[in-house]
């Protein structure tokens, strides 16, 4: 959508902002996520083989992969979201930096996608860049 094409309010509101923006807070930054992963980032399946650890507020993270958590006990509990299950259950997957790296970093070479393992995918890539070559 073009600045043309946009609602009068819209232009209104943005204007406004433009106006405001000098007396504006300084924005604040923050990581937010890490991803932790056996295979290069450049690889083709890369993605695929990614473990997560977000922020989630309060100095606490997750260690997230393909929509299920990462618990203390190493095992992976179904959703990422707490939803209605209690402060039990977010201590129980919720984790300072340090440990969510970690065990993060425990369970990368223990992915498997489709039956592959971190050696296959790496095979794999070996592979295309022996054809490739």
């Amino acid at each position: 959508m073009t600045a043309k094409e946009a609602p009068d309010w819209y232009r209104a509101v943005t204007q406004r902002a433009k106006q405001e923006a000098p007396n504006a807070p300084e924005p604040a930054v923050q990581a937010v996520e890490y991803t932790v992963n056996c295979l290069p980032e450049d690889d083709l399946d890369s993605h695929v083989f990614e473990i997560r650890v977000q922020y989630r507020g309060n100095g606490r993270y997750a260690v997230i992969r393909m929509g299920s958590c990462l618990g203390a006990d190493g095992t992976w509990d179904q959703g990422v979201k707490e939803y209605d299950r209690g402060d039990d259950w977010l201590d129980a997957h919720r984790f300072d930096l340090d440990t969510a790296l970690r065990l993060a970093k425990e369970q990368a070479p223990l992915v498997t996608v489709n039956g592959y393992t971190i050696a296959d995918a790496i095979a794999m890539r070996q592979k295309r860049a022996e054809r490739d070559a």
